[in-house]
């Protein structure tokens, strides 16, 4: 191998700067030459590539997004525009491919090892924490750290005003962010998609605590949430706008809701997600030297490892009930 490229996809997340940064000073470490590949799978399609050096990467590890843009690109998920891009990567003489982000950016990674003769791993960077065989993906603790330090903010106003807030986080289909901003933030209620609740039992228990002299209540809510009001969604904008209209014209309290949005995406990583982006992307490189292909990088019991990407996007991952009994008991 002589020639590895790196491209980054879908959403961005903080970290993923220094994974880039990682994988080009480890490939140039082992005699490699780098290509940076803009705006993701587009950019293997538009061949807008060019050559990386030491330098490229020079004072990035401390920047949130990622240097080399991302997007999302439907051409790639038709035949003729991967065998654009596998013809591009050819000319250009790359033998190796390190993509950085999500389950649909692994999903790209799947077909270009069955496909072409380009060998390819990914690096698991998404804030949602929601791939199967990792502890950890890139982005994840910046995000958290985030989350919590609005839930912080908003708690001051709730509590001077004595009012009710729902926080609306992301995290797609999966209530991760929800559960661990939310124990960390100590929120008196947490809705997340992988566990059933009524807007009766919630508004049972902001009522609960107003009577016993509390002065506010948070209630977080993930972005995946759809039962138990389906219906009211589109009606109500989000999850968390329906939840807050229901608290509202159940208990007659004065309710107020804020949805995060993509500032839970941005901002300088953590110095978590610095290293373990560092210690994924030497990893990538190196097994890309030892010929190996369709694998995934992981993090399981504090140690960086390799699993294969199917394993990887079966979304078998359930919410931890430890965590969350412990959650219910700390707010109460």
């Amino acid at each position: 191998m002589k020639k590895i490229a790196v491209l980054t996809s879908g959403g961005d997340a903080p970290g993923m700067n220094p994974a880039i940064r990682s994988v080009v000073r480890t490939a140039i470490y082992h005699g490699l030459e780098v290509v940076g590949i803009r705006h993701g799978y587009k950019g293997l399609i538009e061949k807008d590539f060019f050559p990386m050096k030491r330098g490229s990467v020079a004072d990035i590890v401390q920047r949130g997004g990622t240097i080399l843009l991302s997007a999302r690109c439907e051409e790639f998920k038709t035949e003729a525009g991967r065998k654009k891009a596998y013809a591009n990567m050819q000319e250009e003489g790359i033998d190796g491919l390190v993509v950085i982000g999500g389950d649909g950016s692994l999903r790209g990674v799947q077909k270009i090892n069955a496909e072409s003769d380009i060998k390819a791993v990914g690096i698991p960077g998404t804030i949602d924490n929601d791939l199967a065989c990792t502890d950890y993906t890139i982005g994840v603790d910046t995000a958290m750290n985030t989350i919590v330090e609005a839930i912080n903010k908003i708690r001051d106003t709730a509590t001077s005003h004595e009012r009710t807030f729902v926080i609306e986080c992301m995290g797609r289909d999966s209530g991760y962010l929800a559960l661990m901003t939310g124990l960390a933030g100590g929120a008196e209620y947490i809705l997340v998609p992988e566990i059933d609740f009524t807007p009766q039992q919630v508004c049972d228990k902001i009522t609960q605590g107003f009577k016993r002299g509390k002065l506010h209540s948070l209630i977080l809510i993930a972005e995946g949430v759809k039962a138990p009001f389906a219906d009211l969604t589109e009606y109500h904008g989000s999850p968390g706008m329906a939840m807050g209209d229901l608290i509202r014209e159940k208990t007659g309290m004065e309710t107020r809701v804020t949805i995060l949005g993509h500032l839970q995406r941005g901002g300088s990583p953590t110095a978590t997600d610095r290293i373990v982006a560092s210690r994924m992307a030497a990893k990538a490189v190196e097994i890309l030297l030892d010929g190996q292909r369709d694998k995934m990088i992981n993090y399981l019991n504090n140690s960086i490892g390799v699993c294969e990407i199917e394993n990887a996007i079966k979304k078998t991952e359930t919410i931890n009930m430890d965590i969350y009994n412990l959650a219910n008991i700390l707010s109460m």
